[in-house]
């Protein structure tokens, strides 16, 4: 059974920073490719960063580029997503997945593990 659990949430104001931890229990991770979503009220579930298996591929959504950084530890099993220059709009809940592949990919139905999100609030 993989377990993920996402931690480093909170409530922060624009401009500020914010750093997501992933950490994967039950196999490891080094083999798959990971990547964050995040989803606001009332919207879909959207892409917001991918890194591949090895971290040699690393894809952003537009709307994060050059604001949010991904990393990840395969010694450690885990993925992390540091969010600079925050902004009202990132305002949501995040999620951690595992895909089925080692490259990167923003297709939603390419991840079969999902964490339970941790909650992103920037006030204006």
């Amino acid at each position: 059974q993989v377990q993920l659990v996402e931690s480093g949430g909170g409530l922060v104001q624009a401009g500020g920073s914010l750093r997501l931890s992933c950490a994967a229990s039950g196999r490891t991770i080094w083999t798959n490719a990971m990547a964050w979503f995040r989803q606001a009220p009332g919207k879909e579930r959207e892409f917001v960063a991918a890194i591949s298996w090895n971290g040699g591929s690393i894809y952003y959504a537009d709307s994060v580029k050059g604001r949010f950084t991904i990393s990840r530890d395969n010694a450690k099993n885990t993925v992390d997503l540091q969010m600079n220059s925050l902004k009202p709009e990132d305002t949501a809940i995040y999620y951690c997945a595992i895909s089925r592949r080692l490259s990167t990919t923003a297709d939603l139905g390419a991840y079969n593990y999902w964490g339970q999100g941790t909650q992103v609030t920037v006030s204006s």
